[in-house]
Order: C-alpha cells, then structure tokens, then sequence
C-alpha cells in the first residue's frame, strides 16, 4: 500500500524522474571532470602533485562513505527533505569549490561537495524506482543507469572544453543553476514514504557509523594511494589494510546483532539482490577501467589531448542511450534478465578482446570507433537487466537499501579496478621492458644501424657527436619503453575480458529467475 501510493503519473512523474536523473547525472559526471583539469589547479593553487591528487581522493571517500547510509538518512529525515539537503550541500560546495584560494580549502569542500553527491546517486534511483509503477520499473531503471553510464564519460570531454575554453573553477560553476532547480523540483514534488520512520537518538546506531566509516575510508584509501606508496612497503599502507579489514568485518557483526542498524545487511538474504551487488561491482570495474585505461593510452602514447580522449568515447554512450530503452522493452515483454546479462558479458569480452587486438602506436580515432560502438552494446545489454533483477523483489524500505548496496558496489568496483589496473600498468610495464632488452642486443649490426640513423638526423640539427649519439640511445631507450607500455595495455584489456567471459556462465547458473516476481496485484497490498 505504502508503496503504490507513491507511484506517479502523467507530468509530476516526468518532472521527478528527469530531475533525479539529473541530480544522479551530477554527481557521476563529477567523479571525472576534475581529472583533466588537474594541472590547471595544480599550478593556480600551488599545490604538489601529491597534493593535487587528494581533489580527486577526498570526493571518493566521501561517496563511498555516504552511499550505504544513505537509505538510513533518509529514514531519519524524510526522504525529500534529506534529497534536496543533498543537492542544496552539493551545490554550495560547488561554489565553495570553485572560490578556493588553496589546495586543502579545495580538498575539503570536495569532501562535502562528495557528501552530498553520493546521497543522489543512490537516492536518486530509490526515487525513480518507487515513483514507476511496477510493470514499467524495467524502463524506469534503463532511465537511471543511462546518467550512470553518461556520466563518467560526459566528464572528460566536458572538462576538457571548460577548462580549454573558459578556466578550472567553471567545471564546479555549472553544477550551481542546475542544482538550484533540482532543489526547487525536489521540494515541490517528491515525497517521502509513510514507512520512513526517525530513530531517536539513544537508538542510533554511532558505533555501526564508526566501524563503516573507519572501514569503508581505510580501504577507498588503499585502493586510491596504493600505488603511489608501492603498496605494502609502506606502513600506512598496511596500517590502513589492517583497518579496513578488521573496520569492515566488525561493522558486519554489528549490523547483524544490533537491533537498530544503520545498514541493513540482512536485506541480502534476496537472492536476486546477492547476485545483483556481485554484478554491479564487476560492471563498475568494468565500466570505470575502460573509461580509464582509454583516455591514458590515447594521451600517454598517442599524444591526444584530454578533449580529444574524451570524445572518443561518446559514440559508445549514445549507442548506450539508444540501447537502454530497447533492452526496457525486450525485459517488459518477458526476456529472461540473465540471458541478456549473459550476452551483455559476452559482448564486453568481444569489445575487450578487439581493443586488444588492434593497439599500435598508431591507432586512430577511426580504428576504436566500431569497437567502442560494440562496448556501447555490451553496457546497453547489462545495464538495464543488472539494476532491474537487483531491485525487482523488493519492496518498501528494503528498495532504498538495495540500491544502497548496488551503488557502493559498483563505486568500489570503479575504485578497485582504476586501482588494480594502475599497479598492473606498472609492474607489467617494466615486466615487459625487461623482456624487450633482453632481445635487445645493442652490439648488433641492425641495432647499431638504426642508433647511427637516428644520430645523424640529430646530429643535423646542430648537435655534437656524442650529445647526438647518446640522444639516439636515449631515444632507443624510450622507443623500448614505449612498446613495453603498449603491450601492458594490451594486456590490461585481454584480462578485464576474460574476468566478463568467467561470468557468463556464472550468470546463467546462478541465476535461476531474475524476472519480477511482484505482480500488480501484490503491489497493491
């Protein structure tokens, strides 16, 4: 009954759902413009590199702190009135972001500003589930997940253009009159469930928010500045594994015995919503990884700049636009979710195996364009099904705790596999350059030619004989370099393929019936 009532018609459901979409469109897009305008802050705000990087890191702490307490809140304070805060603290920080006079006054209103956008990922799909009526969540999920997979791609191209064009501080400025109206919107038209109810406050669970928030941030830190610290041979490092690790497991135990917890673990006893929280964080890995290996190999070794990458990937998001509301309709009239997840997975192996396949230091735009096409079709097919099976056999409070759990997943996908794929770039790197030296025998007559070759042509420029020998060797050496990159890339993509094909069949077996299992009849009750 509860439920029902909040289903939506005709305009009021149309203004709701664009202006969750928008919110959600908001927050994903920030989590990658910043990226290419590093460089511009860092050198206005006199900021070190490592400085620099914690705009990026304290915005991904504070999502991944905030997004599994956001169904909590939103019982605390009311579901609208808690969404339009959200949007009111993500917009005032924005401004406050874009008027920081040093890099730490940046890092802090970036924390807040992260704050308040991870509560409208999440909460912004709650919205939209409860606001469709049931028969139609599947197209009201396709609505959603397009923001989610728009957004990070969005960012780059976007960034890039405002930075090139106008300066950084913009980049933060457009989110301003946006989240004006959104809050306006919110307040005028979304409701709050009946079922939400406020906890007094000797009943709020402090200890379950400490162990999740020392826990949750410990291991974004890792995963973040891992790689920057070579990992394990830092003791802040391993001091933060050790937390995360022992953080995590104790918030666990206590959301299981407490009686009042602050995330409801037990809302994972459904089936579809297990399976569903695995899938999200292998999509966000997916999704995350190559919206980052690509704009890196383009600029690294193509020479590309951060707007020209950034728009190498927008062919593969309209052809997902067109994709979602297809994918809606084949699920409406009764496709079984898991065959299309299956093949979703299938095609993202293809697309992963093609980019594989055609990486040369020469690679055009016009070489990765059916192939990101095909990545395109790969998300449109698991997108959908994904967010729909998660969410279809919930019901009341449990639909905000489920999505709370899907959007943490594939946020720490997302961080896992930026991570994961960084520090294997890395090392594979040199593992490969180790092995093209070895092959490299600079006494042979070839090897010698082309040093000769390349130590004229400098030599012709005006430099002496032995700066332009000992240039032709360095840049022998950086040619070597330069391939021993390539191959890691090369490698990265076939890996992140075969981990989607593992699941193909994963997916079919596990999932016995991903179908909405809620009539209309049962809705209503």
């Amino acid at each position: 009954m509860q439920q029902q009532s909040l289903v939506e018609h005709g305009p009021r459901l149309i203004i709701i759902t664009i202006t969750a979409v928008f919110c959600a469109l908001l927050e994903i897009i920030d989590t990658t413009i910043v990226n290419v305008a590093i460089n511009d802050m860092r050198g206005n705000l006199g900021a070190t590199l490592n400085e620099i990087s914690w705009v990026i890191t304290a915005y991904s702490l504070a999502n991944v702190i905030i997004v599994p307490m956001t169904s909590w809140l939103s019982q605390q304070f009311g579901r609208r009135n808690y969404f339009a805060a959200s949007v009111i603290l993500f917009t005032v920080c924005s401004f406050l972001c874009g008027n920081a006079t040093n890099i730490w006054e940046l890092v802090v209103f970036r924390f807040l500003q992260g704050m308040g956008g991870g509560a409208l990922l999440v909460t912004s799909q709650t919205i939209i589930t409860e606001s469709w009526p049931v028969e139609k969540r599947a197209m009201a999920q396709a609505i959603y997940t397009l923001g989610v997979i728009v957004g990070p791609t969005l960012g780059p191209p976007l960034g890039g253009y405002i930075v090139d064009h106008y300066s950084w501080p913009f980049i933060f400025y457009i989110n301003i009159p946006v989240g004006i109206v959104a809050t306006m919107l919110t307040l005028q038209y979304v409701r709050s469930p009946k079922y939400e109810e406020k906890r007094p406050a000797s009943q709020v669970d402090w200890l379950g928010i400490g162990l999740l928030t020392a826990g949750v941030a410990s291991m974004q830190f890792v995963l973040e500045k891992g790689q920057e610290d070579d990992w394990f041979s830092s003791k802040l490092i391993i001091a933060l594994t050790v937390i995360a690790v022992f953080g995590i497991l104790l918030f666990i135990w206590r959301e299981l015995e407490y009686r009042f917890p602050v995330v409801n673990i037990r809302v994972l006893h459904n089936g579809n919503l297990r399976i569903g929280v695995m899938l999200s964080f292998v999509m966000g890995f997916g999704l995350f990884g190559s919206t980052f290996i690509i704009p890196i190999y383009t600029q690294s070794l193509l020479g590309w700049t951060a707007q020209q990458a950034g728009f190498l990937m927008l062919p593969s998001t309209l052809f997902v636009a067109v994709m979602m509301p297809v994918v809606a309709l084949l699920i409406q009239r009764g496709i079984a979710q898991k065959y299309l997840i299956a093949i979703g997975m299938a095609v993202f192996f293809v697309y992963s195996y093609l980019s594989y396949s055609i990486l040369t230091p020469y690679t055009s735009a016009g070489d990765f364009f059916w192939i990101l096409i095909v990545r395109g079709f790969g998300l449109g097919l698991l997108s959908v099904p994904v967010s729909t099976m998660s969410l279809s056999t919930l019901r009341g409070q449990e639909i905000g705790q489920g999505a709370a759990f899907s959007g943490m997943m594939r946020q720490l996908g997302g961080s896992f596999g930026v991570a994961l794929i960084s520090t294997f770039v890395s090392r594979q790197t040199q593992v490969h350059r180790n092995t093209l030296i070895t092959h490299l025998n600079y006494t042979d007559a070839t090897v010698q030619q082309r040093v000769a070759q390349m130590a004229a042509v400098v030599h012709q420029r005006g430099a002496d004989s032995l700066t332009a020998r000992q240039t032709a060797y360095a840049m022998l050496d950086g040619a070597v370099t330069k391939q021993a990159t390539l191959l890691s890339y090369m490698d990265v993509f076939l890996w992140v393929g075969i981990m989607f094909l593992v699941f193909v069949p994963v997916v079919l077996i596990f999932i016995k019936k991903a179908k909405n299992k809620i009539s209309l009849g049962e809705a209503a009750h």
